[in-house]
């Protein structure tokens, strides 16, 4: 007859495993509490004013336990930012989902970027400022970070081109390119002219008009 039971080690590999996952599990809820921390205090203050003291302290743990997870507040501040693009991603593609023009899907979908950052500005304004002082390799991941919403605008203008609305002849990398720099410019003039979303819907909209003047198709 087949013995059913298993050997000694195979039972303790078994055994092992739930407690191992339960540390995995345990190591991802602390980043993650960590990282919300650090959002929070990033969004409120900036980058140079969040100290690594006052993200532990607002994540309920130690310092230790901080750089447990994270060698230093640069690191921390880029998981923060990598967050935040796949969620200003998440937001610009779903107000952009609904059928219509380009300009209005694009208009849509950059209206609701705004929606989302200019509830913590400070937080836009560090990643804008560190983008122009990090290392090359850091800004190597900062651009990685950026692309997929790069690309996204690109995918609402190939469909404009598919749909016999802008030139075939378009240069979607360099249109896509230069239409998220003017959206990211923007934050400027929330940072020092108090705009808000009322000033900024009008305004990238009239952007985007301009800049897609010269690319409709003939008709």
């Amino acid at each position: 007859m087949r013995e059913s039971s298993q050997s000694a080690p195979a039972v303790a590999e078994a055994e092992a495993q739930p407690r191992l996952n339960r540390r995995q599990a345990a190591k991802v809820r602390t980043r993650q509490k960590v990282l919300d921390a650090a959002r929070t205090l990033f969004a409120e203050r900036g980058y140079d004013a969040a100290t690594i003291r006052d993200i532990a302290k607002g994540a309920g743990m130690s310092t230790g336990a901080v750089f447990a997870n994270f060698q230093d507040k640069a690191e921390l501040f880029e998981a923060v930012f990598s967050e935040e693009m796949e969620g200003l991603l998440a937001d610009i593609r779903t107000a952009a989902a609904a059928e219509g023009r380009v300009l209005d899907r694009l208009s849509n979908g950059l209206t609701a970027g705004y929606h989302r950052s200019l509830d913590h500005l400070p937080l836009m304004q560090a990643m804008v400022a560190r983008s122009w002082f990090q290392p090359e390799d850091a800004d190597l991941r900062s651009r990685a970070f950026v692309r997929p919403l790069v690309e996204a605008v690109a995918e609402l203008l190939q469909a404009g081109v598919r749909e016999g609305e802008l030139r075939q002849d378009v240069d979607l990398p360099l249109l896509a390119r230069l239409i998220w720099d003017v959206f990211i410019s923007n934050f400027r003039f929330a940072a020092y002219d108090n705009w808000g979303i009322e000033e900024l819907t009008p305004h990238i909209r009239k952007q985007l008009e301009l800049i897609l003047s010269s690319q409709l198709a003939r008709q």
